[in-house]
């Protein structure tokens, strides 16, 4: 056989008998009805020792329309009847002819007529009619003309079971190459090619299966699937199957790359590639028939392109269901162990999330691929110390799951399994952990439990680094709050209900306004004012600041247009961006093009940005800035010394300004060591050549303090609350 050729199947006939078997050869079932007892005497006598077509004749008696009805109703196979026109009444023939085909819809049988005289011989439109193949005189008895006439019956018999036959095992092959693809490995799909070739013929499913041993040793096989009797073989080596036939069989065919087929079995061989394959070995009760091995050549086609399938479909639902990165199971897999475990009804078991604390941070300071061998450490750590008790994932990024009996995912358990160094690069890496742990108990499914495992582990990551937080109702409720806001947010935006009010900025030396911070507000239609606390942040988190943002700054630059019209060219305008803005890539074509449409000099324009922003890809970050600044923008750090302060990212930011969050400014009264923060802040802006303004300032004696400590400027309820356009206007004019 041609190597080279994939599909191409060679089938040895061999007549042989498997040992033990003893079958009675089939034969062709002949169904007189008549009511004449001699009639069946007479065909019985000119039928016998008669062979049609290499098979004896088997007679089956009815001696009315109706008894030949009920017997067909329980009898197969019938090939053939000889059936008498006038028995319990003149048309009882054509009765039980109409019954036949209309009724029992056996189309296939044969239906000769036959009549007492010729005159009583049907008519060609009733032959027509009533579907009938033939008909013959009582007197057209003798061997010769019966033989004759069942020959041909028979032969046509034959060749419309071929027919269905041919079309009923197509039809069964695609459906199996269908189930084929769906199976879940080789395993299944061999268990399925005993038992479709089994129905393909016709026979109870008696075989087994070798396949390539697991190593790759061409000479080593095993079973793989087996049926019936021959079950007890299944991970049998080849050499140790117990009947000396089927194995040399199964050996000559995976050896050979050939088919065999005996007379009462067959032994098939699948080729998966040009080196690989798998045999099949069937056992039949009858012969194996042509059509039968014609559509097996069929079948073998179709499943040998199906297990070449089998592997790269075992390789998808792999990757469906296992993370390759770390070789943990991941979401999904983590989805469907929630259900079948919630299904087994486990209601001590919890769900614990893990977000390792600063990995963004790693990963840019150390490489991604430094970033991939902790997370494989951080893997195989968790599975080696975990029993089988407990289900563990990786989710995505840097958060991994387990899930298990409580007492054994104690959060001060998993805490101490960080406790010990990973050694990465021949380095000792320490690394901490934010945990959010959820009750599998009460949850109606699998998302409810994770998605209460994700609210606590937010909320602990929200408190920092190395935090644990169990979920609870009341932490439920808050999350329910939060999406609530955020979906009335959505829609006060939609709606038009977000405002800009304008805090003017106070030089300390001079007392002059020298410009405004554009600030958001939000007001629902009842009335209530919703704090910027509230739902910034929450704006932040979904993404929709960039929307807002892109609103906001346009309009408070044609705001502060107006205020230069009104005779107010001096005031720049503070307006806050959220690293989330920074990102996007168009943020420069966006300022730029917001400057050209309001008419407004970059100059006159201060965005402010927060100290977070050092955490961010920082060379990226730095070339933004520096274009900006280009133009003449300002730039101000806001809310200085309550994030990422460093001295070092404060050297590198092309800044302008340090802006003193009102947190410090406010305990300049009452706290020695506020004040030290504030007069340091200021030393510090000074020495780095930075103005600085102080947020928070509520009476004189904290904004002279303040100008004593040498910051430059202020803006707080002691000048002025926070006013919409008009109002800030008229309070310009009240302080000019």
């Amino acid at each position: 056989m041609d190597e080279g050729s994939d599909d191409d199947l060679v089938f040895i006939e061999e007549e042989r008998q498997p040992q033990g078997s003893s079958v009675q050869d089939p034969t062709w079932r002949i169904l007189i009805a008549d009511d004449d007892h001699d009639v069946h005497e007479a065909t019985e006598f000119a039928l016998s020792g008669i062979e049609i077509l290499g098979r004896k004749l088997e007679l089956i008696h009815a001696f009315s329309g109706k008894e030949a009805i009920a017997l067909l109703e329980r009898e197969q196979d019938i090939a053939v009847i000889l059936l008498d026109v006038v028995m319990e009444s003149d048309d009882a023939g054509l009765k039980a002819v109409e019954a036949i085909r209309q009724e029992l819809m056996l189309l296939n049988i044969r239906i000769i007529l036959r009549t007492g005289q010729p005159g009583q011989a049907p008519e060609a439109d009733t032959i027509a009619r009533y579907d009938i193949n033939d008909y013959k005189t009582k007197s057209e008895l003798t061997h010769a003309r019966l033989f004759t006439t069942l020959t041909s019956a028979i032969r046509s018999y034959s060749q419309l079971k071929c027919l269905d036959t041919s079309r009923i095992g197509l039809e069964k092959i695609v459906s199996a190459s269908n189930q084929f693809i769906a199976e879940k490995g080789l395993n299944a799909f061999a268990d399925g090619v005993i038992t479709q070739l089994a129905s393909l013929i016709g026979i109870a499913p008696e075989g087994l299966v070798c396949a390539t041993d697991d190593a790759g040793n061409p000479e080593q096989y095993r079973v793989i699937a087996a049926a019936g009797r021959y079950r007890h073989l299944i991970q049998h080596r080849l050499e140790e199957i117990d009947n000396v036939h089927i194995a040399r069989s199964l050996s000559q065919v995976l050896h050979n790359h050939c088919s065999i087929v005996g007379t009462r079995d067959i032994t098939l061989f699948f080729r998966k590639n040009s080196e690989e394959g798998f045999a099949a070995y069937i056992e039949s009760v009858a012969p194996i028939r042509d059509v039968d091995q014609h559509l097996l050549e069929i079948f073998c086609t179709n499943i040998a392109l199906c297990a070449k399938n089998i592997d790269l479909v075992t390789e998808l639902r792999l990757d469906a269901l296992v993370d390759r990165q770390v070789n943990l199971p991941n979401r999904n897999a983590l989805v469907a162990e929630l259900d079948r475990r919630g299904k087994q009804g486990t209601p001590s078991d919890v769900i614990t999330l893990i977000d390792v604390d600063q990995f963004a941070a790693t990963n840019d300071m150390l490489g991604h691929a430094y970033g991939d061998a902790l997370l494989l450490a951080i893997a195989q750590r968790l599975r080696a110390l975990f029993d089988s008790r407990v289900f563990v994932a990786r989710l995505a990024g840097d958060a991994f799951a387990l899930t298990g009996p409580a007492q054994l995912l104690e959060p001060d358990g998993i805490h101490r399994l960080f406790a010990h160094p990973f050694l990465i690069d021949d380095i000792d890496h320490s690394v901490s952990v934010c945990l959010g742990i959820a009750s599998c108990a009460g949850c109606t499914d699998s998302q409810d439990a994770l998605n209460n495992a994700y609210i606590a582990l937010r909320r602990a990551k929200a408190l920092g680094i190395g935090q644990s937080i169990t979920f609870s109702p009341e932490i439920g409720e808050a999350a329910r709050q939060r999406t609530s806001l955020l979906r009335d947010l959505r829609q006060a935006f939609e709606l038009r209900e977000l405002s800009i009010a304008y805090q003017p900025q106070i030089d300390l030396q001079s007392g002059r306004v020298i410009g405004a911070e554009a600030l958001m507000r939000w007001r629902r239609r009842n009335g209530e004012f919703v704090p910027p606390e509230q739902f910034i942040p929450i704006a932040e988190q979904s993404g929709l600041i960039v929307s807002i943002g892109r609103w906001m700054l346009p309009e408070a630059l044609r705001a502060l247009k107006r205020f230069h019209q009104a005779g107010l060219g001096e005031l720049h305008m503070a307006i806050n961006v959220s690293n989330i803005q920074l990102r996007q890539p168009s943020f420069l074509d966006f300022i730029n093009a917001s400057l050209a449409e309001t008419g407004v000099s970059p100059e006159h324009l201060e965005l402010e940005i927060t100290e977070s922003i050092a955490l961010e890809s920082l060379e990226t970050m730095i070339s933004l800035l520096n274009q900006l600044r280009s133009r003449g923008i300002t730039i101000a750090i806001d809310d200085f010394g309550t994030g990422y302060s460093s001295l070092n990212y404060l050297e590198q930011l092309p800044i302008d300004h340090l802006k003193i969050d009102r947190s410090f400014v406010t305990t300049l009264a009452s706290s020695e060591r506020g004040s030290r923060i504030v007069r340091t802040i200021a030393l510090l802006g000074n020495e780095l050549d930075l103005r600085t303004v102080a947020e928070g300032v509520e009476n004189q004696a904290t904004g002279d303090r303040l100008r004593a400590f040498g910051c430059h400027a202020a803006q707080g309820y002691h000048y002025a609350h926070p006013m919409d356009e008009a109002a800030f206007l008229l309070w310009l004019k009240e302080h000019a």
